[in-house]
């Protein structure tokens, strides 16, 4: 019997997490930090949210660090999300090596809510408030700007007249929608950025397709990453039959008992060697003369 497996074509790393990991390889394969040999190479908080492609930059000297006052010399390495404008300070005040790989996209969301705070905006971010990228945008806001990070914030607020609205950039097109809908009957003026990746909205729409035609869905990335959970969530109201797994080792026979056509999505962080390795340990559960792979679109 054949079985197939239909691929999403945007599945795995993204331009701002591809460029962060190859920054962070580029910096672990010169060997010294900070003009010193054998200075250590940091990076405050895991470069992307892949357990798996931060172990392997741990091999190759990229230390984890959660907070800046583990750093006391060498080259820091300023992860996709970003980091507060506190934090970037303070590294500028201890006089280390930073090698910025911020993703663009974050960036410019940062650099927009910096933007509508001096003109005089209430800002609104729409996203996870402890995630380490809205925590990075929000620190870029002026002090004494309203901020809001919920819709029952937005419906609850008073004596503003303006607001702006920036997204987290894995953040899905409805929601930041809902916000839009709640700030338009809430204040006189409102302000918005559509700083939502563009891949990130291609990546949903794709899976969105994919689990709809298959019998089984597989979405794969590191449980820490938002926008693989955003995936899985997406996938599984339309396919129940939906599997969250960060590696081939989680495969069971019973996930596939039955399905002929399995879907495969994988979140902004997941590296290719990921899905490549799921691929064969799905060909090995399955176990049949023909398996087509495609990809989809």
């Amino acid at each position: 019997m054949t079985k197939s497996v239909l691929i999403a074509r945007s599945a795995g790393f993204c331009f701002g997490v591809k460029r962060a990991i190859a920054i962070a390889d580029e910096t672990a394969g010169k060997g010294e930090a900070g003009g010193g040999k054998g200075a250590p190479i940091q990076s405050l908080g895991p470069i992307i949210h892949n357990p798996q492609a931060v172990e392997r930059l741990q091999e190759k000297g990229v230390r984890v660090v959660e907070t800046v006052d583990e750093i006391s010399c060498g080259k820091v390495i300023i992860r996709s999300h970003g980091v507060t404008r506190s934090d970037r300070a303070a590294l500028e005040g201890k006089g280390v090596m930073i090698v910025d790989a911020t993703c663009p996209f974050v960036t410019k969301a940062q650099e927009h809510a910096r933007t509508l705070s001096r003109d005089g905006y209430a800002v609104v971010v729409v996203g996870d408030p402890n995630h380490p990228e809205v925590k990075s945008i929000i620190s870029y806001i002026e002090k004494g700007a309203p901020v809001f990070t919920s819709i029952a914030e937005v419906a609850a607020a008073k004596g503003v007249r303006k607001a702006g609205i920036v997204a987290q950039t894995t953040q899905s097109f409805d929601n930041l929608m809902a916000f839009v809908a709640a700030a338009m009957k809430r204040f006189p003026e409102v302000r918005v950025f559509n700083t939502i990746c563009n891949a990130t909205a291609l990546r949903q729409q794709e899976s969105t397709g994919l689990a709809g035609m298959a019998d089984v869905m597989f979405v794969l990335g590191g449980y820490n990453s938002a926008n693989t959970r955003r995936l899985a969530e997406i996938c599984k109201a339309i396919n129940p039959r939906t599997h969250h797994i960060e590696t081939e080792g989680e495969l069971t026979p019973s996930m596939v008992e039955g399905a002929s056509v399995a879907g495969v999505t994988a979140g902004a962080s997941t590296p290719q060697w990921i899905i490549d390795g799921f691929l064969e340990g799905l060909k090995e559960l399955w176990k049949c003369d023909t398996i087509e792979v495609s990809f989809y679109r």
